[in-house]
């Protein structure tokens, strides 16, 4: 996670693995191909966050809930981290309020990858919502290109710019080793909350 401050402004920049939560007026930025980023807010505590994960794994029932998947147990851990923080800063949880975004089949990937990396990221994130009964204001989901991320305190806007295809290759190739190394610690049996540390 990096910071940047422009006079009173702040930013912060996520990395695929990370979350962060603020009640103060801020900007959390993130790049996105296949993972999948969740905005999370309480518009009443004035509290917001964001993730940026990816579920691994091959699901090979596309019919079954994912969310019971061995894959699902990774969006599972990155979903109740920023929860748990935001009412750890005094959020409630029946009062949370999404806007989710990411899940690209970027170049090469779609259609044919037995992992299907993108869509499982985003049926994820839909049906993980649906069970908590936490309202999604807004999603971008799916599709062929990235996206960059500005989640705005205040308002709880996100500004989404898409990606041009040329940067889809460097996005692909992160994606690609950050759901690897997820699936080697899962054949190991390692359980890990930083998934791509």
């Amino acid at each position: 996670m990096r910071t940047e401050t422009i006079g009173p402004y702040k930013r912060v920049i996520l990395l695929p693995g990370e979350f962060f939560v603020s009640s103060k007026p801020i900007v959390i930025s993130t790049l996105l191909g296949s993972c999948v980023a969740a905005c999370l807010y309480d518009p009443h505590r004035k509290i917001m966050g964001m993730n940026h994960f990816l579920v691994s794994g091959n699901i090979r029932l596309p019919a079954a809930p994912i969310c019971l998947s061995e894959a699902g147990r990774y969006g599972i851990h990155a979903m109740e981290l920023l929860i748990n923080e935001m009412m750890r800063q005094g959020a409630r949880r029946d009062t949370l309020r999404a806007k989710v975004f990411g899940g690209s089949s970027l170049s090469g990937t779609h259609g044919r990858s037995v992992y299907r990396v993108g869509e499982n990221n985003s049926r994820f994130v839909l049906e993980f919502l649906s069970l908590e009964n936490i309202p999604i204001d807004a999603s971008d989901l799916g599709g062929t290109h990235g996206r960059v991320l500005h989640f705005c305190h205040g308002e709880y806007s996100v500004y989404v710019r898409k990606i041009r295809s040329d940067h889809n290759e460097h996005l692909a190739r992160r994606d690609r080793q950050c759901w690897i190394d997820a699936l080697r610690r899962q054949e190991r049996g390692e359980a890990s909350v930083d998934l791509w540390g």
